[in-house]
């Protein structure tokens, strides 16, 4: 049986601090054609205040719970790895798929991002065509294979 396109299109959230990984993120989601919607944090505090709907982000209509998450590990304010803690510490946050996107190839980094709850682990290509391959099969496998659980913490 063919898989079914998600009725509705799904929002990622994108927490990366650096302006130039934020740009080419946006230009290869525009590459592969991913038309989701897509908010920046960049900050870790900015990313949590979105996930928890405070602030600026109290509307919750006009900033939806992601659906997937797409966390750079060194962040301003916050590492990305706090962040991936708290989220995951949240019953009505923790099963939002989180992506680790990140320039560390350290295995300690990598560890502790799975130890935390990370359900994936990839590594920023430096050339713009590795970067697109990358978001292509983000898209592929987390915003159309995979079948989400309910993020309401039903079983």
């Amino acid at each position: 049986m063919k898989n079914k396109k998600k009725l509705k299109e799904a929002v990622i959230l994108l927490v990366e601090d650096r302006h130039l990984d934020i740009e080419l993120t946006l230009h290869a989601f525009k590459n592969a054609r991913l038309t989701n919607r897509v908010h920046v944090a960049k900050t870790g505090p900015e990313a949590l205040d979105y996930l928890f709907h405070r602030g600026a982000y109290e509307d919750p209509n006009l900033n939806p719970i992601p659906d997937l998450i797409l966390l750079d590990l060194k962040l301003p304010g916050l590492s990305g790895i706090e962040v991936l803690k708290q989220l995951k510490a949240a019953p009505l946050l923790k099963r939002i798929p989180v992506i680790v996107l990140t320039s560390s190839a350290e295995e300690f980094d990598r560890a502790n991002c799975y130890d935390e709850g990370a359900n994936s682990y990839l590594i920023k290509p430096v050339a713009f065509d590795g970067f697109t391959r990358v978001i292509e099969e983000i898209q592929s496998y987390w915003l159309t294979l995979n079948v989400e659980p309910p993020l309401d913490g039903s079983s």
